[in-house]
């Protein structure tokens, strides 16, 4: 659960509501252009399910997610295991608790052709991802957005907006593994604490470059 929960850490940035109550018929690819464009910061809860096989039974986690483009966002796991990113816009931290472990990482070397590079980042998608439209499905229109870099960990995403808000997330890692993600509650005029997105490593607290 916690390795797939720390593959994820990449993921932690801006996956949120768009605003687009007059967009009702725009396309999955407009929809993300808007988000890209409109989506300055936000905050939402967010169910997770991993599943590695069809055969299997999906691991579920759940908790906060808070942004602020470009670049800095927060990612909490509160259930079944608490663990916290944060990523400041220069440096990603992992802090897990029951480890008593923090690692640190550049972001500019972390996030690349990832989920993090649609979500937070400007709108340059294409340098990292080739994007298409997908089918709809599910009452969304959805957007297929494919790694440029073999080294993302990821070999697509799928991205799935209603009329007002990205609410799905699906991405295929490298070994097979689905996670899906569901967005609810967004609030697009979150009030942010001065340090919600720093972070200062507790005392005591091994320290991983």
């Amino acid at each position: 659960m916690k390795k797939r929960i720390l593959i994820l850490c990449q993921l932690a940035v801006g996956v949120l509501g768009l605003g687009l109550v007059s967009q009702v018929h725009a396309s999955g690819l407009e929809r993300l252009k808007f988000f890209m464009q409109d989506t300055r910061a936000g905050e939402a809860h967010f169910t997770q399910q991993a599943v590695k096989s069809s055969a299997d039974k999906a691991q579920s986690s759940s908790g906060l997610f808070q942004f602020s483009r470009p670049g800095r966002f927060r990612w909490e796991y509160q259930k079944p295991y608490p663990q916290t990113i944060v990523g400041d816009g220069h440096t990603l931290w992992i802090w897990d608790p029951d480890l008593m472990q923090v690692t640190r990482k550049k972001m500019s070397e972390s996030l690349g052709s990832t989920p993090a590079a649609i979500l937070a980042g400007e709108n340059t998608l294409d340098k990292g991802f080739s994007l298409e439209e997908a089918p709809p499905a599910e009452g969304l229109e959805w957007v297929l957005a494919t790694p440029k870099s073999r080294d993302s960990g990821f070999e697509r995403i799928r991205l799935g907006f209603d009329a007002h808000s990205l609410v799905q997330m699906e991405l295929l890692d490298n070994f097979g593994h689905t996670i899906r993600i569901a967005f609810s509650q967004f609030n697009p005029a979150p009030h942010f604490a001065p340090d919600t997105f720093r972070f200062v490593p507790p005392a005591g607290a091994d320290l991983i470059q």
